[in-house]
């Protein structure tokens, strides 16, 4: 079992910055691959970016490319994902997520290829 605890959230107006991390604990060595999904009010759960815990490779989602950045801290088990040039539209919940597989370019894309999460911290932009 791995547990993911979000924190960082918060209320930023429009070309701002904020940084999200997750703690992951319990049986890390079962990480392959961590992401954070968000979802807005109405809308279903998007991939924003994803990392692989052993080579660190990213990916990253075509609405955040370039604006956001997520990194990994093996030895204490976070991962952060820093968020800037904020717009309105990246206004939702953001969750973070684990699987046991590595991801790659296809691989790790999808809601369902999670098993674990986090119970997500909310971001507000505003205009």
């Amino acid at each position: 079992q791995v547990t993911l605890v979000e924190s960082g959230g918060g209320s930023v107006q429009a070309g701002g910055s904020l940084r999200l991390s997750c703690i992951a604990s319990g049986y890390t060595y079962n990480v392959g691959c961590m992401a954070w999904f968000r979802q807005a009010p109405g809308k279903g759960r998007e991939q924003v970016a994803r990392i692989n815990w052993r080579d660190g490779g990213t990916y990253y989602g075509d609405s955040v490319q370039g604006r956001f950045t997520i990194s990994q801290d093996t030895t204490t088990n976070v991962v952060h994902l820093q968020m800037d040039i904020l717009k309105p539209e990246d206004t939702a919940m953001y969750y973070c997520a684990a699987r046991a597989l590595f991801c790659t370019v296809v691989a790790g894309a999808r809601e369902l290829d999670f098993g674990y999460w986090g119970q997500g911290t909310q971001v507000t932009v505003s205009s």
